[in-house]
């Protein structure tokens, strides 16, 4: 088996070993840093070059793909969300785990519903996230 075969398999064999606790801490770290609106506190979530997919970032940051990449770009993002929604509050309704991955699906802004998967790194940092919110 080549070097890059081994890689790969090892990096899914640490992925896949995210567990419950780690998945419920992040989940609570994660409301709880957004609910306080501590744009630093969100973002040591993630990784430096983390990427971001959300239908949000079209309407808000106006970038027509929907993606950014890099913690400067999202964070420059998040700040501009924060001011135009000064209320902003999530609420936790459940997090599922998958292989590398956790989905928190909660209420957001005005109530609406919003699923976020999230994809960790073996630094337990997240590298990629996509947001999903509910037709309203």
């Amino acid at each position: 088996m080549n070097a890059g075969v081994k890689d790969a398999i090892s990096n899914i064999w640490r992925a896949a070993m995210i567990e419950k606790g780690f998945a419920e801490k992040f989940a609570r770290d994660w409301i709880e840093s957004w609910n306080s609106h501590d744009l630093d506190r969100i973002l040591s979530h993630y990784s430096d070059q983390f990427e971001m997919s959300s239908p949000k970032i079209i309407q808000i940051a106006g970038e027509p793909s929907g993606t950014l990449k890099g913690k400067r770009a999202v964070g420059s993002y998040w700040r501009k969300a924060l001011e135009l929604i000064p209320d902003l509050r999530f609420e936790l309704v459940t997090t599922l785990i998958g292989v590398g991955s956790i989905t928190l699906y909660y209420k957001s802004a005005g109530g609406q519903l919003a699923a976020e998967v999230f994809y960790f790194g073996p630094d337990h940092k997240v590298f990629k996230a996509y947001a999903h919110y509910s037709l309203k």
